[in-house]
């Protein structure tokens, strides 16, 4: 059933997706598509696409399997809809190693973020509700996912790196030299020392007072989760020397919490340039959904616990892993109330005349 059976995943994860998807809406439209992967450590070299990576599960480089997921959600809840094992350089150039594992013919090399623009193509083939596509820094920094979202139609708000080169607010590539007469004309935007963008980090340090605000996203445990934020308009400067036109300007976000010495986080994003702060904010935060749903999927439905070797039985646990998910969140549904939770007011009753609880003192 598992490892050898000839069922689709596609098809399964469509049905699950028809059954569940209508419920979530039900409290909300769907803000957000994740991308995020994980890892799942691994002994010896014959599991499929195993090698030594970073393995999130673990936080370091191990040997382990390493899957890119979609995710959908809203504020109530969300749905992984496509799951996809990486298959790393050496083993995509291994035929051998491809052919014990049941590795299909078309399964050539793709990166992680490569992998997920394919799921996010797929989905929108489907049908599936537009969103803002979600990432961390991992994904964010490769400029290619980046274009290829903003390609499929899509606006994202997604994790960089502290290095990633951006021209401050207000600057941008000087224009092409103009034609002497002689040679080929210029037609690619310039930069010299003085004229430059700088490291993110740099760009974020430097802001005034006045442009941090502290921003509350949602209640946590055991308090309300705020820190302090700041964002501003920029342009992405990552080779923008190969191309005849600046790019566009985006939102770049900036989280540095009070109490630490430097920013912790930084986003770039596409939203319209009139979005509040608080928006942007409450919509990068939403990513932390897909660590729940990675939490459930591996601590309660096995996500982790497959021992096979298989292309197909890798995937095909995967995605009764995804199944059993959905159906959870489709029996949640039905326990009521139904609705939104209201907090009712009771009005307290009335103590009888003499009254007196069991096991108090005699009055007398």
């Amino acid at each position: 059933m598992v490892a050898k059976a000839d069922w689709s995943d596609d098809a399964v994860l469509a049905a699950v997706r028809a059954r569940v998807l209508p419920l979530i809406e039900r409290r909300g439209a769907i803000r957000g598509w994740m991308i995020d992967d994980t890892g799942i450590a691994k002994k010896g070299t014959h599991s499929v696409g195993v090698a030594r990576q970073y393995c999130g599960q673990l936080g370091k480089q191990d040997n382990c399997q390493v899957a890119v997921t979609l995710s959908l959600a809203n504020d109530h809840a969300s749905l992984p809809i496509a799951r996809r094992l990486y298959l790393p350089q050496a083993w995509a150039d291994d035929p051998i190693r491809r052919a014990r594992a049941g590795v299909p013919d078309a399964i050539a090399f793709q990166t992680k973020p490569q992998i997920a623009l394919a799921q996010i193509h797929a989905a929108l083939q489907a049908g599936l509700p537009p969103a803002p596509v979600l990432a961390d820094a991992g994904y964010g920094v490769d400029t290619e996912f980046r274009d290829g979202i903003t390609r499929l139609g899509l606006l994202y708000i997604v994790g960089i790196q502290s290095s990633t080169s951006l021209w401050p607010p207000g600057t941008e590539p000087l224009t092409p030299k103009p034609w002497s007469g002689r040679g080929r004309r210029t037609s690619l935007v310039r930069r010299d020392a003085a004229h430059k963008p700088v490291s993110a980090k740099e760009l974020a340090t430097g802001l005034p007072k006045r442009a941090w605000h502290r921003v509350t996203w949602r209640e946590g445990s055991n308090a309300s989760l705020t820190s302090r934020f700041a964002a501003v308009r920029v342009r992405p400067g990552h080779r923008d020397y190969w191309r005849p036109t600046p790019r566009p300007e985006e939102w770049f976000l900036i989280e540095w919490p009070p109490d630490e010495p430097v920013p912790t986080k930084y986003w770039l994003a596409t939203l319209p340039p009139d979005t509040s702060l608080r928006a942007l904010v409450n919509l990068a935060k939403l990513r932390w959904r897909i660590e729940r749903d990675y939490q459930d999927l591996k601590q309660e439905l096995g996500l982790g616990h497959y021992e096979g070797r298989g292309w197909r039985g890798f995937h095909h646990h995967a995605t009764l892993c995804i199944a059993a998910y959905g159906f959870l969140i489709a029996e949640r549904a039905t326990i009521p109330p139904s609705g939104q939770w209201q907090p009712q007011s009771f009005k307290a009753s009335t103590l009888s005349e003499g009254y007196r609880p069991r096991g108090a003192a005699n009055p007398a």
